[in-house]
């Protein structure tokens, strides 16, 4: 107990009586005459001979170098080589260009605040300027135009046309300018047949005056100012790309090399945030070598770290800082395309001392039962949010851009509502009150109360062709089919946390996740393959090679954990790939378009819906073989659905035949054909026994 009270405070604070306290300050003067040191006082005093306290060491902070996307916009056309500048009002301003037929542009765009929208132009147009903002004013330095570079530097204020400001001391393009301390700092560039190595410095109403040299010619590079300091990364001269970070002392006039990049990069993005310098994108030497690499270099320490990627790799973009958020705008991919995107990238969260950042395994609920992935999703097992929920099927109509509603009992359409364009999919979020429709074309997220069968007001969502959730309910995943993305985000805002670009798999489609929640398994329809996503750290972990011509589409999780099955619509069967090892392990043969997958009530059994020969397949969990073949009678084409609660009927769409079937599982009779939209898609069949739901039209768990 001696050692119990802090210094300064009376004992019985923390507990100690009276009496103990009395002891123990008698047994702190035996000590103390001994010479020992003791915590203990008496009263709260400290005597000579007591130590002062030592605070407690805190423990070091993390230090955030990851920045993810955590919004995502439109320019108004796309624009590779834009200048981009924040103003001192908060204002971010893209000045220039090459539009998307490689030709200059005079435009000056609002980036934010959102929406970006035009305002103004330059008096003539430009690409490759050097652009910065001191104040409320942006500059523009030098530039390529139709004739030849130019040596004009323009003032750009918030209201007014553009009006001149100076003159470089040579005409100039391909340079890059960053404003330091109310003084803007040209770097590099090249006149009509030279690269430059020289640092040039720009103040309101002065003469450019050169107050360093590079130690090489630079064009192209990413350059940020940092803690008095401005850093140069990268660039090239025409013919080569550098690896060099520079740091660039004005006031010492001294440049000089202080770290290297892993490789030789050029038509990068530079900005500074919480005093680092981050480089984005760019690319080598090639012209089709773009990058998606994010990079933080940290001055104090001089050290190089990843930071993250950007969604698709890209070279001529544009980058700053607007104080919390790094900006990026524009730029050119690996194909030639040029963008018209607007990125807000964001510091990654910093999950507590020993704690994962992503997903928390300890806020996963464990299985009820670890032989059984299904356990929870017996006949009956109906969650709180889901009872008392009356017993409907939502088909969303990809053609006619509507859902209906069918009543279960009656099998009749009891009511239908419009959304978006081109619905998908019906999916059940992750804590069982709402459906959204996935309307990918529309770019919205459509949220159904599943108690009224009302729609509510649709939420904008980029590409949302699916969508599932982290077994934690922490993260929302929309499968951004077009844009080879699996996009993170807040499961009930649906605010955009991180992009994960999936280049590797296109037609990225449906996903089931392993037992734990850990990882999930990805089909890329269009690739013949599958990819492994790490969803704790959010990466793609492993591709998994099917065969060439494959078309993977539907996921599902046997329920000892130990295989996936994954429908193959051009194989006509179902790949089972082990669920630990992640490599194939077989193949079994279903029917021609082999696409939906869905577990039994009893977790024997996998149906499996054969679109273009009409028919279900039925696979034993057990010996992972089909053993019985349902056909509808007059054939069909059943693609998506589920099963009812109570696992009587089998409800799939009829993708091609405008109808929906429902279907005895215990006798694979048609009971109901039920006439709908000529577009019946994803739909789901709710409610349905599970704890929480991990997606699609219905993988609950």
């Amino acid at each position: 107990m001696c050692g119990s009270a802090a210094l300064g405070d009376p004992p019985w604070v923390y507990g100690v009586p009276p009496a103990s306290a009395r002891r123990c300050a008698l047994v702190a003067a035996v000590l103390l005459a001994a010479g020992v040191a003791t915590g203990c006082e008496s009263h709260g005093r400290r005597t000579a001979s007591t130590p002062a306290p030592v605070a407690p060491r805190r423990p070091r902070a993390r230090s955030v170098v990851r920045v993810d996307v955590v919004g995502r916009g439109r320019l108004p056309a796309p624009v590779q080589l834009p200048g981009l500048a924040r103003t001192s009002d908060g204002r971010v301003v893209a000045v220039g260009g090459l539009d998307a037929a490689d030709a200059s542009t005079a435009t000056v765009t609002r980036v934010l605040p959102a929406p970006a929208r035009g305002a103004g132009a330059l008096p003539q147009a430009a690409h490759d300027i050097g652009v910065t903002a001191i104040g409320r004013t942006v500059y523009a330095f030098g530039g390529g135009t139709a004739a030849g570079p130019i040596a004009t530097i323009t003032a750009l204020g918030r209201s007014g046309g553009p009006r001149p400001a100076g003159r470089l001391p040579v005409a100039m393009s391909d340079a890059t300018a960053v404003a330091l301390r109310g003084t803007a700092y040209v770097i590099g560039g090249f006149t009509t047949t030279t690269p430059l190595r020289s640092v040039l410095a720009f103040r309101p109403g002065r003469a450019v005056t050169e107050v360093a040299r590079l130690p090489h010619p630079v064009r192209y590079a990413a350059a940020a100012a940092v803690g008095g300091r401005v850093y140069v990364a990268g660039g090239t001269t025409g013919t080569h790309a550098w690896r060099d970070v520079v740091a660039v002392d004005p006031r010492a006039h001294r440049a000089r090399v202080v770290a290297r990049l892993p490789r030789p990069l050029a038509h990068a993005a530079g900005a500074a945030l919480d005093g680092r310098f981050y480089i984005l994108g760019g690319r080598g030497d090639g012209l089709r070598s773009q990058r998606s690499e994010i990079w933080a270099f940290e001055p104090r320490t001089r050290r190089l770290r990843r930071a993250g990627r950007l969604p698709v790799a890209v070279s001529d973009l544009a980058a700053v800082s607007d104080g919390r958020r790094l900006v990026v705008a524009g730029g050119r991919d690996s194909a030639g395309r040029v963008l018209a995107e607007r990125w807000l990238l964001r510091p990654a969260p910093v999950a507590p001392h020993g704690v994962r950042r992503g997903l928390a395994a300890a806020r996963i609920m464990p299985l009820l039962d670890r032989r059984d992935v299904y356990a929870a999703d017996r006949r009956g097992l109906l969650a709180p949010a889901a009872r008392g929920v009356p017993d409907r099927v939502y088909v969303p109509d990809s053609t006619a851009n509507t859902v209906d509603v069918i009543s279960q009992r009656t099998g009749h359409v009891i009511s239908s509502f419009p959304v978006p364009r081109e619905p998908q999919h019906v999916t059940p979020s992750w804590d069982l009150r709402t459906l959204w429709v996935t309307s990918d074309q529309g770019n919205r997220l459509t949220p159904i109360d599943p108690r009224t069968s009302r729609p509510g007001r649709p939420v904008p969502v980029t590409d949302p062709y699916n969508l599932y959730f982290t077994a934690d309910g922490r993260r929302a995943i929309v499968v951004a089919e077009a844009r080879r993305e699996l996009d993170f985000r807040e499961p009930h805002t649906m605010r955009l946390r991180h992009a994960l670009a999936v280049p590797m798999c296109p037609g990225v489609d449906h996903m089931d996740f392993t037992a734990d929640g850990r990882r999930a398994l990805v089909s890329c329809e269009f690739g013949g393959r599958m990819i492994v996503v790490d969803l704790i750290h959010e990466r793609v972990l492993k591709t998994i090679a099917l065969r060439a011509g494959a078309m993977p589409q539907d996921v599902k999780l046997s329920p000892d954990g130990r295989v996936f099955y994954v429908a193959d619509m051009m194989d006509g069967g179902v790949w089972l790939i082990d669920a630990h090892r992640m490599r194939r392990i077989g193949f079994e043969s279903t029917g021609r378009g082999a696409h939906g997958l869905y577990p039994s009530r009893d977790a024997k059994t996998l149906y499996v819906s054969n679109r273009d020969e009409g028919s279900i397949s039925l696979i034993s969990f057990r010996t992972r073989r089909p053993y019985r073949k349902w056909r509808l009678p007059g054939g069909g084409s059943p693609d998506m659905g589920g099963v009812s609660a109570d696992g009587r009927v089998l409800w799939l769409s009829g993708r091609y035949n405008s109808v929906v079937y429902a279907i005895s599982t215990r006798s694979g009779r048609l009971l109901h054909r039920i006439a709908v939209g000529s577009g019946p898609h994803g739909m789901a069949v709710w409610p349905q026994p599970g704890r929480y739901s991990i997606g699609h039209t219905g993988i609950l768990r």
